[in-house]
């Protein structure tokens, strides 16, 4: 009891407050975030018929040390995935697809990257919302309690302060929510862009003569 009666004065002393501070600091937080992942998948976001267009004449010319210099000088990600199956290429096929495969998980994690907070905020900021909502009733109802002279106009002041933290809560979720979204299909695009440039890139390696791995099993081979 001793316990309860604690946390209820201190729910009576700040109300919802602290939890309307709360929400201001997560919305901060969230803009900040939105912000830093709007310019990090525009570094990054790269024109793939492009980059083809300009690899394929090099990789069907054998020329790969140009092709790695194509790759070095773009910073979206399907290049750098492509570039890491061209370090690979004495190695032979299998090994330029591994590469390829560790790098298109390396940079999904970069990708991907603070997006947990905006997807958790997401589902929770209407939670914490309420929960401000529940302290601001409970308060209105102990000063509807006290019946004095100004009682109205405080238990009407609470219930206000109960809402706002429940819209508050609603305004920090939905532009996290959307923005979560939105990442998360540039990712899949991204990701589904590189995997198109990867079998182009495979397809063109193995068609390379004197590989150095192909050459050593066929020396090899019975």
């Amino acid at each position: 009891m001793n316990l309860i009666h604690s946390l209820l004065q201190v729910m009576l002393a700040t109300g919802a407050t602290w939890v309307l501070w709360l929400l201001i600091g997560l919305s901060v937080l969230s803009i900040g975030i939105i912000l830093e992942r709007a310019y990090v998948f525009r570094k990054l976001g790269s024109n793939v018929a492009d980059l083809h267009e300009s690899l394929l004449p090099h990789l069907e010319a054998g020329e790969l040390e140009k092709a790695r210099k194509i790759l070095e000088s773009k910073p979206g990600v399907q290049a750098r995935i492509a570039h890491e199956g061209l370090r690979a290429f004495d190695k032979g096929p299998d090994s330029v697809a591994e590469a390829m495969t560790a790098a298109k998980a390396i940079q999904r994690t970069r990708l991907e990257d603070h997006l947990a907070f905006l997807g958790t905020l997401g589902n929770n900021a209407p939670f914490v919302g309420l929960f401000g909502t529940v302290v601001g009733i409970i308060k209105a109802f102990h000063d509807l309690s006290m019946e004095s002279a100004g009682a109205a106009k405080a238990v009407m002041a609470g219930i206000s302060e109960a809402l706002v933290a429940t819209a508050m809560g609603l305004f920090v979720a939905l532009p996290a929510v959307v923005a979560f979204n939105y990442f998360q299909r540039k990712i899949r695009d991204q990701l589904a862009a590189a995997d198109g440039l990867t079998h182009m890139l495979l397809a063109e390696l193995k068609r390379q003569p004197k590989h150095p791995a192909q050459a050593a099993s066929a020396e090899v081979a019975p």
